[in-house]
């Protein structure tokens, strides 16, 4: 069958443009988004009058046999085709004859079909991702509701900094998630506009109604400007750069699930369900799903990278260049999905070690920032001065091999005569992460308003 463009030809393609032209292998993936268009297209065709009542029946029942033959396993995929737009139509085509299929493409172009059915595919990634995202939140929040007097050490320069309970800590990556959510659902309903009907470029002189179209698929309206809407790609490069970020996030998580759950820290236990070993150590347990989430970090960057690099320096409208677009899409949205299910599904059965992280908290001084808060708010000396003299302490007690909240107070007094023993119970390490109750601080009182504006995002936000 020759091709649906040939007539301006005199020669055949050679096999070697067909195979490099041909991106049927991979864009066979938007044949559902192809058919809803196209049956939408149908249906407003003879809405229009465009065509007549009896070719849109037979273009609408024909389709259907396509989709039910792909999804069957039946339909042939040939390279021949060049990709999913045209194998629909020529078998579309072979089911309905060409009198009728034929009259599909009327009003429309591949430039605005691609676009259409491209667009489509990135708006329910979107959404999928955003469930996907709110599972994770959901898990992190409930965990932390288990652990508000769980203490741990907080870090600064991966070195001991202060106390912070473990509740504190995952809420930290729960709301770095939430934004990352409202960055796919911002990005959805920005791009929710059907591009539909633009044609090759410039519009149409066919009297069709876009308005329909949108409406039939879902969209909240339709481009405003043909040439633009052929030639953006600003849809997928928002949800490759939102994955990257999404990545950023979930790369640090499963970095310090992979410190935690080493011998050094002993924090967790990960799950042999999400662990494997090695060919030759028999007693290693590897966090293999952390460090992969981590590795393909890198994959998500390069896959935006990429896009950005094809659509540089495109002139206006469509380029085949596009054609490179949806790869590194349906690549980055397939790993970014199977990333968070399995992570969401390995931090459920995740173990924490309550004992280990309360012992670290007792290295590094904690509460030495708490001394210092003590000498400018009890004893008014200058912060500097009591940065200075907290210095002075926190030497004292390494020289002894003591731990800052343990000095006793004639230990204190040795190198600050006006501390008194009220000291001793504001270094505590409790009273050192209660102390902090300033708005999106480590105490109780605050942790309990972070976790309550965690509650009303998902009641809001769950879709």
């Amino acid at each position: 069958m020759q091709k649906m463009w040939q007539g301006r030809f005199s020669e055949a393609s050679s096999e070697l443009l067909e195979a490099f032209n041909a991106s049927i292998e991979f864009d066979k993936e938007l044949y559902a988004q192809d058919i809803a268009g196209s049956k939408a297209h149908a249906k407003m065709l003879g809405k229009c009058k465009i065509i007549e009542d009896e070719a849109v029946n037979k273009i609408l029942e024909g389709l259907d046999q396509v989709k039910s033959e792909i999804e069957n396993g039946e339909f042939k995929f040939n390279i021949a085709d060049e990709d999913i737009h045209m194998a629909v139509e020529k078998r579309l085509s072979q089911i309905i004859g060409a009198e009728f299929g034929g009259k599909l493409h009327t009003a429309r172009s591949r430039n605005d079909q691609v676009a259409l059915d491209f667009r489509l595919f990135v708006l329910e990634a979107n959404l999928d991702l955003a469930k996907l995202l709110l599972n994770l939140i959901k898990t992190l929040n409930s965990i932390a509701k288990e652990h508000k007097s769980t203490l741990m050490p907080g870090f600064t320069h991966l070195q001991h900094a202060q106390p912070v309970s473990l509740a504190y800590h995952l809420l930290a990556y729960a709301f770095m998630f939430s934004r990352d959510y409202d960055r796919l659902i911002s990005s959805h309903k920005r791009n929710n506009l059907s591009p539909l009907g633009s044609c090759a470029m410039a519009g149409t002189p066919h009297p069709i109604d876009r308005e329909m179209v949108a409406n039939e698929l879902g969209f909240n309206g339709i481009t405003p400007n043909a040439m633009d809407s052929v030639s953006d790609r600003d849809f997928a490069l928002e949800l490759l750069f939102n994955l990257s970020v999404v990545f950023t996030h979930t790369s640090r998580l499963c970095e310090e699930l992979i410190l935690w759950s080493s011998s050094e820290f002993g924090y967790i236990a990960i799950s042999d369900k999400f662990s494997t070993g090695s060919s030759i150590m028999p007693q290693k347990k590897n966090p293999d799903v952390a460090e992969l989430i981590r590795g393909k970090t890198g994959r998500i960057y390069g896959n935006l990278i990429s896009l950005l690099t094809t659509m540089k320096s495109l002139p206006l409208a469509y380029n085949k260049d596009m054609q490179e677009d949806k790869e590194c899409v349906f690549d980055s949205v397939k790993n970014a999905k199977n990333s968070l299910i399995i992570l969401n599904a390995m931090i459920e059965e995740i173990k924490f070690n309550k004992e280990n992280m309360l012992k670290a908290t007792k290295i590094g001084h904690l509460s030495a920032t708490d001394l210092a808060d003590y000498l400018v708010k009890q004893k008014q000396i200058p912060f500097r001065q009591a940065h200075f003299i907290t210095g002075k302490c926190v030497a004292l007690a390494e020289s002894l091999g003591k731990d800052l909240s343990e000095l006793s107070l004639n230990e204190l007094q040795s190198v600050e005569p006006n501390i008194s023993a009220d000291v001793l119970e504001l270094l505590t390490l409790e009273s050192s992460k209660e102390a902090r109750k300033s708005l999106g601080g480590t105490s109780d009182y605050s942790v309990d308003i972070q976790l309550e504006l965690i509650d009303k995002f998902i009641k809001s936000q769950e879709i």
